[in-house]
């Protein structure tokens, strides 16, 4: 398998990486009172030893009473937690890497099952997080401009540190996510609307105001997804024109990167084409795109959580893709969790050294 693909360079803006091979947001909650630990420096500080191009870190809440469900997940505002942040990037880049802190709002939640609660209810578009379950409070006028200022605030945080790219979180059922669904945003103001490009206006309200925060030279990435963790066969955009009407305002907006998250990255967006997902948003707006879902093993991500386990797979395909131009980056997950160095051992051919995944590696910050 020749894998010269996965290891080009690319450069976008602030953006300038060794390849092309992204280490994908993944929650781990091992930041107690949202301050991470020198234990998470050094976790995102073996990934960089380990040759991944560009790490984009876990959700990072922004500075909002409710933006997050969950104690131990970072806070991305705060002196404490910044400090802390700059512990991260500084050992990042010591280290050779590149990387950009995920920006996050959760929106309306469940519980979480520790019992912790944040000290106001949370907040979204209409107060749901799915049909039928609402958890939280329908969001004013006030608290959605105070949301948008605090995306900013962030994002100059992010700039400010010494971060190469950010990522705003707008998929898998959160925040940004509540207002493109219209099963969770039910609004019959300017923030809602029957269709998905209306629906699209909170999202490029906070991309423009996260722009002008950094400059026109800092690269900025946003996650979208079809799915949602309560309906996995949920499309948004049910047609290459549907897409296109969705992306088009986000990239005006001021999107650089789109990062395109499904659950398997080999399966075709709409009849017809091969295309995934990051295939069609590439086409459509131009733009340059990540990929990402089941990359390196063979279980699919969401078994993982069931504790299912997978052992690791062929990238052919991927490399097909590549190759071809179908998306410009492609973001791994699980491999990455359970092994620091699985990016270089893919670059030295060492492939019989790589590991499997098992959900114990969701409870620890491996280091080895």
């Amino acid at each position: 398998m020749n894998t010269d693909s996965l290891f080009r360079p690319f450069s976008l803006k602030s953006l300038n990486i060794k390849n092309r091979i992204v280490m994908a947001p993944m929650t781990r909650s091992f930041s107690p009172d949202g301050v991470p630990t020198d234990h998470v420096a050094a976790y995102y500080r073996k990934r960089a030893e380990g040759e991944v191009g560009l790490i984009l870190s876990e959700g990072t809440v922004i500075d909002r009473p409710s933006s997050s469900n969950d104690s131990s997940v970072p806070h991305f505002y705060g002196e404490k937690a910044l400090a802390e942040w700059q512990n991260v990037i500084n050992g990042v880049h010591t280290a050779g890497g590149a990387m950009g802190p995920q920006i996050w709002h959760m929106g309306i939640m469940d519980n979480h099952q520790s019992g912790w609660v944040p000290p106001v209810p949370f907040e979204g578009p209409s107060g749901l997080n799915r049909p039928g379950n609402n958890n939280g409070n329908t969001m004013t006028d006030s608290d959605i401009a105070d949301t948008i200022t605090a995306f900013g605030r962030a994002a100059a945080d992010a700039k400010r540190l010494g971060f190469d790219t950010l990522e705003i979180h707008g998929a898998h059922g959160y925040l940004i996510d509540q207002f493109f669904w219209d099963a969770t945003n039910q609004r019959t103001d300017i923030w809602g609307g029957k269709t998905l490009p209306e629906r699209t206006r909170f999202a490029t309200e906070v991309i423009k105001e996260v722009r002008r925060q950094v400059g026109e030279d800092f690269a900025m990435i946003i996650r979208l997804s079809q799915f949602k963790p309560s309906a996995y066969d949920n499309k948004l955009a049910t047609t290459p024109q549907e897409m296109e009407a969705w992306l088009h305002p986000l990239a005006d907006a001021g999107v650089d990167i789109f990062h395109c998250s499904q659950r398997r990255f080999w399966e075709p967006e709409f009849e017809g084409s091969d295309l995934n997902f990051a295939g069609w948003a590439k086409k459509l707006t131009g733009k340059a795109t990540i990929s990402v879902g089941s990359v390196g093993l063979t279980g699919e991500f969401l078994a993982a959580f069931a504790g299912e386990a997978s052992q690791p797979s062929s990238l052919d395909e991927l490399v097909r893709r590549m190759d071809r131009g179908d998306f410009d980056l492609i973001a791994v997950g699980r491999p990455l969790l359970s092994d620091p160095s699985w990016v270089k051992k893919i670059h030295e051919g060492r492939t019989s050294e790589l590991k499997g995944f098992s959900k114990e590696a969701m409870g620890e910050l491996v280091l080895s």
